[in-house]
């Protein structure tokens, strides 16, 4: 089990993936079933991140490494060069060396254990009785639990923003809520509001300089930074405002929370339309003729299902052309939407505004895929005949044709369709051997009554073994 790609700062996987704090070591060495005991390395060992386990015997595992894996082996892959081995590991972010100690070794080699510590890399002894499976599964159950933790404190957050911005001065208690949510300090520029303690001044020369950037003409949307023992961030508003943020540790929903923030000060501060207006609107533009009432975009249609509040939903997504329905949340926002807690999405692809009634119906076919899925966003990503049918619709004329063949029989007849019919290059994609392919390829054509020369045959048979591969 290897970790996903992450972002630097924050610590999350990619766009649109939950977040995902990562396991601190610490809470794998006071798991009591596991026994595992700190060898050597950092001695706070408990500040490094473990994003994942990958076990290897390999002399150089790091070319499979990500970053934040606990590396476990049994001894053979640094049993060589223990200290050209360890190096390697400590620059490509491996979070620590867990050592088996059976059956190749009755003990750490003393050698690793000084190698760790010269290149700062932490190292736990895995005594015989805890397979590497069950530290696997220990790191997969920590981090689940602190998943969820996160988006139970990233929930609450959005909610008591956007409580803030119902009270008669918002701005201010905007401030105050994310000050105390990110348990740091924010600032909003120009005009000098903030909130929260005081910084260094290190840190407050650093954020302003963000705070310039991201809030001038052409700069970019969001900038970070690190100075005076805390993380900076800063975030684009309406005209040339921005939002800036200072904590003195990071958590992986602190950008999600400020964002939210950013989006409600964005509303707070500039005239846009909202409410019955911003309805009525949202209809015009996703049923009628929108093309004078937009900008050129793009734009995403977004249809929502869920328990929280539309109107927290709307500033999360940086839009109030919200349609709040009985069963479902239609929104129309010039950002690309992510995914929101509580809130299942279905994403349309980026269009003008002529095309947005187009763009609602693909959001809506895109909902329906999230839901079956069971998660949080789908998009609308697939172009030409597959985009212009339903998901459901799709499948079910896949499964009904192709029922009455194999799973060897469909990958054979998948394989000599990508190749265009030709024998040699599908029996080696495959790895079979060429009549193999015209004796499953024959055997499909008679269980399917098909005759598989005919291109309209050919055509219907690649769309079909598409979706029922996806």
């Amino acid at each position: 089990m290897t970790a996903a790609p992450r972002d630097p700062e924050y610590g999350n996987g990619p766009a649109g993936e939950p977040l995902t704090p990562p396991v601190l070591l610490s809470s794998l060495l006071a798991d009591r079933e596991l026994s595992l005991r700190h060898l050597a390395g950092p001695a706070a060992a408990g500040v490094h991140g473990v994003h994942g386990v990958h076990a290897s015997e390999m002399p150089d595992p790091s070319p499979y490494l990500l970053g934040g894996e606990l590396l476990l082996t049994a001894g053979a892959g640094p049993a060589d060069d223990p200290d050209a081995y360890v190096a390697r590991l400590a620059r490509a972010g491996a979070a620590g060396l867990g050592f088996g100690v059976a059956p190749m070794h009755e003990e750490v080699p003393a050698a690793l254990a000084e190698a760790c510590a010269r290149h700062g890399l932490p190292l736990l002894e895995v005594p015989p009785r805890t397979p590497f499976s069950a530290v696997a599964r220990a790191v997969g159950r920590l981090t689940a639990e602190a998943r969820t933790r996160e988006l139970r404190r990233v929930t609450e957050a959005q909610q008591a923003l956007a409580a803030a911005a119902a009270r008669p001065d918002p701005v201010p208690a905007v401030l105050a809520r994310l000050a105390a949510s990110l348990g740091g300090s924010v600032a909003l520029w120009p005009g000098g509001r903030a909130a929260g303690p005081e910084l260094p001044a290190a840190a407050r020369e650093a954020l302003s300089a963000l705070l310039a950037r991201v809030g001038r003409e052409g700069g970019p949307v969001t900038a970070t930074d690190r100075a005076g023992g805390h993380h900076l961030a800063a975030y684009a508003l309406a005209g040339r405002a921005a939002l800036g943020t200072a904590t003195p540790a990071r958590a992986p929903g602190d950008h999600t929370v400020a964002s939210v923030a950013a989006v409600l000060l964005t509303l707070l501060t500039a005239e846009r339309p909202a409410g019955a207006e911003a309805a009525a609107l949202t209809r015009l533009l996703l049923d009628g003729d929108p093309a004078a009432a937009l900008t050129a975009g793009p734009w995403y249609a977004v249809h929502a299902r869920g328990t929280g509040d539309p109107q927290a939903l709307a500033a999360a997504l940086g839009t109030v052309l919200l349609d709040p329905r009985e069963d479902v949340v239609r929104l129309l926002t010039d950002r690309d939407p992510a995914p929101q807690p509580g809130w299942r999405l279905g994403v349309s692809a980026p269009a003008a505004p002529a095309a947005l009634a187009t763009a609602g119906a693909q959001a809506e076919r895109a909902l329906g895929r999230a839901e079956a899925a069971r998660t949080p966003l789908a998009r609308h990503t697939e172009p030409g005949l597959a985009g212009l049918v339903g998901e459901a619709e799709a499948r079910a004329h896949a499964e009904a044709l192709l029922g009455p063949l194999s799973p060897a029989l469909r990958e054979t007849l998948r394989g000599w369709l990508a190749h265009h019919g030709n024998w040699d290059r599908t029996a080696a994609a495959l790895g079979v051997h060429r009549n193999t392919v015209r004796q499953r390829v024959a055997r499909a054509g008679e269980l399917l009554a098909r005759n598989l020369d005919d291109p309209d045959v050919r055509m219907e048979l690649w769309f079909a073994l598409r979706v029922a591969a996806g």
